[in-house]
């Protein structure tokens, strides 16, 4: 009997390890069933920033070593970009933020976290300004990998790749940064979202995780009836980054049918 119960258990513990699907829940990676709107295709607003408490230290993947620069001054390459999407939206980036394809960021080998890049595909001529908050990529001679608002941008996304040029940007009183800046306060400040957490017919519940919503995530939570139901909804958000990385948050924590919105009138 000892036999087949070490047999058994032997059966188990392999069909649980085969079962495990690791940390994300796509196996391949994907475009999202949505282009970003116009307010997500704008650039990233370069700042001074200090560099991040997490990412910044030389680390090894698949038995290479990797380098992290000291300083983004003066940098500058030539190679071939990829971009990542759908499959890692949500998770943790290298300094511990959390993953937005629709913002403007990108992942890279050695930069220091965070660094501000002008990205030009040469192909063409089309550019952008992202945030490396992450690293990679670990494939063949990539040089970097762009959220998917960065690689539509820059119209890549048919061909996966594109032949691009980054610069460090670490001048920001120029005007052209500043240039940078106030178009794309222009163009966030008018845009106003909801999410939509869940809906009940229970006034207490809506009521009570309105109020939890609200302390954990500092947002203004609303609960308005319509035809006897209480939609539980978050926001307004202004800034689309935000949005996204709540939406995400909520989605991974008991709400998986969270959803962007308009409130109810």
């Amino acid at each position: 009997m000892k036999k087949y119960a070490l047999i058994i258990l032997l059966l188990t513990i392999v069909s649980a390890c085969s079962s495990n699907t690791g940390r994300y829940q796509h196996k391949n990676d994907s475009k999202p069933t949505r282009s970003p709107s116009g307010a997500e295709l704008s650039n990233a607003i370069p700042r001074d920033e200090p560099h991040s408490r997490g990412g910044n230290k030389d680390y090894q993947v698949r038995g290479k070593h990797y380098k992290v620069l000291p300083t983004a001054e003066g940098f500058k390459e030539t190679g071939t970009a990829s971009w990542y999407g759908k499959k890692f939206h949500g998770h943790l980036t290298s300094n511990g933020e959390i993953y937005d394809m629709y913002g403007m960021s990108a992942a890279h080998k050695n930069l220091p976290l965070p660094t501000y890049l002008k990205v030009t595909n040469l192909k063409n001529k089309k550019s952008v300004i992202v945030r490396v908050n992450d690293r990679g990529p670990f494939h063949q001679k990539r040089i970097i990998d762009l959220s998917y608002s960065a690689a539509f941008q820059l119209d890549m996304l048919k061909t996966g790749t594109a032949n691009v040029e980054i610069q460090a940007i670490t001048q920001f009183n120029s005007p052209a940064i500043k240039a940078v800046a106030q178009k794309t306060k222009l163009k966030t400040s008018t845009t106003k979202r909801y999410i939509q957490v869940f809906a009940t017919r229970s006034s207490e519940l809506a009521k009570s995780t309105a109020s939890a919503l609200a302390e954990k995530y500092q947002q203004h939570v609303v609960w308005p009836i319509n035809k006897g139901i209480f939609r539980v909804q978050l926001g307004p958000i202004n800034n689309e980054n935000e949005l996204e990385k709540i939406l995400a948050l909520l989605q991974g924590s008991g709400y998986p049918k969270a959803y962007r919105r308009k409130l109810l009138q």
